[in-house]
């Protein structure tokens, strides 16, 4: 299964993964910034507009078996301060109802979240590490050439 592929994957591979998947989705300029002492902020990259807008968008990755919630974006809402307005929060868990909740709280800048469930769906549509076959079954219908 793809999740428990992910969620067994090492920290900073994880990471490098995030990279590669916003390089796909058109992300340019992704830089990894992982590791102790990164504040906070797993990777950054900028989002071109119509090639006109740029936006500085802040990145944090988290391998958790289980459920985000919503400390963990106030803290990361916290490191991007002062960086930029746009971030998003990448994990290979679920977000509690809190944590969907301070993700868009009035009054702050918006975090993007992406579940491990979206991120599964998200690799398997840009068959990034994931290939999908359909199986063709062929049955014969013996009535059929009996009645010919």
């Amino acid at each position: 299964d793809v999740l428990d592929t992910i969620k067994n994957m090492h920290p900073s591979a994880f990471e490098r993964l995030a990279k590669r998947l916003l390089l796909e989705l058109g992300f340019s300029k992704v830089t990894v910034t992982g590791g102790s002492g990164d504040g906070g902020i797993d990777a950054v990259g900028t989002v071109t507009v119509n090639s006109v807008l740029t936006f500085k968008v802040v990145v944090q990755c988290k391998r958790y078996r289980n459920s985000v919630g919503a400390n963990d974006l106030r803290n990361f809402r916290g490191a991007m301060q002062g960086r930029t307005d746009k971030a998003l929060f990448i994990t290979t868990g679920s977000f509690t109802k809190g944590a969907l909740d301070e993700a868009t709280r009035d009054g702050v800048p918006e975090i993007d979240l992406i579940s491990g469930e979206d991120l599964a769906t998200i690799l398997k549509e840009l068959k990034l590490g994931v290939e999908t076959k359909m199986v063709e079954k062929v049955s014969v219908i013996k009535e059929f050439f009996a009645d010919i």
